[in-house]
C-alpha cells in the first residue's frame, strides 16, 4: 500500500457528560477495544443495508434519545435550537 492509498483519519470531538464518558470507556475497556473503534464500527453499520444492521430495530428509538439529549444540553447552555 503506497501512501496515497493509506486510510485517512479524521478526528471526531464530542462533549459527554461524565456518566456517559465513563460508560463509553467500561465497555470499551470490557471488550478489550477502543471508543473510537466502536463509533468507527457503529458508523458502518448505519451505513450497511437495512436488512444488515444490527441498530436498524432502535436506531428511531436512539435518534429520539439524542434529540432529547441535544435540547436538554440547548436548554441549559441558553442557546437557540438550530433548524
Amino acid at each position: 500500500m503506497t501512501a496515497d492509498e493509506d486510510p485517512r483519519y479524521r478526528a471526531v470531538h464530542a462533549y459527554l457528560s461524565d456518566e456517559a464518558h465513563e460508560t463509553w470507556q467500561d465497555v470499551a475497556t470490557e471488550y478489550g477495544v477502543s471508543v473510537s473503534g466502536l463509533i468507527e464500527a457503529l458508523g458502518v453499520d448505519l451505513r450497511a443495508p437495512e436488512d444488515e444492521q444490527v441498530l436498524a430495530p432502535r436506531l428511531p428509538e436512539l435518534v429520539k434519545r439524542a434529540r432529547r439529549i441535544d435540547a436538554d444540553r440547548r436548554r441549559r447552555a441558553g442557546r437557540p435550537a438550530s433548524t
